[in-house]
C-alpha cells in the first residue's frame, strides 16, 4: 500500500523555491525590466501585450526618437499619430488607446505624478489599475512590480505553462490562483519576484515554449511531482 506523501502545499513551496535557485544558477541575473525610467516601463508593459519583446524594443525606440516617453506628450498627441509610432508592437491602434487611457487616468487621479500614484497602498492601487481600460492583471502587476517596486508577482503565459508542466499549479488555475501559489512560496521581495519572473521568461524562451524542448533544460532532472 502506498505510503502518504505528505502535505501538498509544503512540497510545492519547496519545489518553487528550488526552481528559482536552479534557474538563477543556470541563467544568472536577468536585470529586468530593461528601461531608462518608470514611464518607459509602464509604456513597455502595455506594448508587450500579445507580442514579442523584440517588437516592443522597436516601438520603444521609435517613441524615444519622437520624444514620446513623456506622459505630458502622450496625453496631448493624437491617437493616430501615436498608433503609427508604435506600429512595430502590433495591434497598434488598440495599444495606442490603452496607453492614452492609462495616461488620462494618471492625470485625472494623480495630476500626472507617478510618485503620487506609487505612494498609494499597493492593494488599492492594483484594484484601481485593473479598472483602467485595457490594463489587465499581468500589465497591472508588471507596472506595480517593475515601475513601483511593489512585491507583487507577475504571471505570464510562460509562468502558467512551466507551472502546469511541473505540477506546481492545477491545469485550470487562473491568473490570481497562479499568482497566489508563487507568492505563497517566496518571501515578499520585489527584487526576488522580478528576478524569478524574468528567469521563467528566459526558461520559456529557451526550453518551455508551446512545444517543450527538454534537452539541456536546467529543470530536466528535477522531480515533476511537486504539486501532486
Amino acid at each position: 500500500m502506498p505510503q502518504p506523501r505528505g502535505p501538498r502545499i509544503p512540497r510545492r513551496r519547496h519545489a518553487i523555491r528550488r526552481i528559482y535557485e536552479v534557474l538563477l544558477a543556470a541563467f544568472g541575473r536577468q536585470h529586468w525590466w530593461p528601461a531608462d525610467s518608470a514611464a518607459e516601463i509602464i509604456v513597455g508593459a502595455i506594448l508587450t501585450q500579445n507580442t514579442a519583446w523584440t517588437n516592443v524594443e522597436r516601438a520603444i525606440a521609435r517613441l524615444k526618437q519622437a520624444g514620446l516617453i513623456s506622459f505630458a506628450r502622450l496625453r496631448d498627441i493624437h491617437e493616430e499619430e501615436l498608433a503609427d509610432c508604435i506600429r512595430p508592437a502590433g495591434t497598434f491602434r488598440v495599444k495606442a488607446r490603452r496607453i492614452q487611457a492609462f495616461v488620462n487616468w494618471l492625470y485625472t487621479n494623480y495630476g500626472g505624478d507617478l510618485r503620487a500614484m506609487f505612494a498609494t497602498d499597493g492593494s488599492v492601487l492594483r484594484r484601481h489599475l485593473l479598472a483602467v481600460p485595457g490594463i489587465g492583471p499581468e500589465t497591472t502587476d508588471a507596472i506595480l512590480l517593475y515601475a513601483g517596486g511593489f512585491p507583487t508577482f507577475v504571471v505570464d503565459a510562460y509562468t502558467q505553462r512551466i507551472g502546469r508542466r511541473h505540477f506546481l499549479i492545477d491545469p485550470d488555475s487562473d491568473y490570481d490562483e497562479t499568482k497566489g501559489v508563487f507568492e505563497t512560496a517566496m518571501r515578499p521581495d520585489a527584487k526576488v519576484y522580478g528576478e524569478f519572473h524574468a528567469l521563467l521568461v528566459a526558461l520559456g524562451k529557451r526550453h518551455c515554449g508551446k512545444v517543450a524542448r527538454c534537452d539541456g533544460c536546467p529543470l530536466q532532472h528535477l522531480a515533476h511531482d511537486a504539486g501532486r
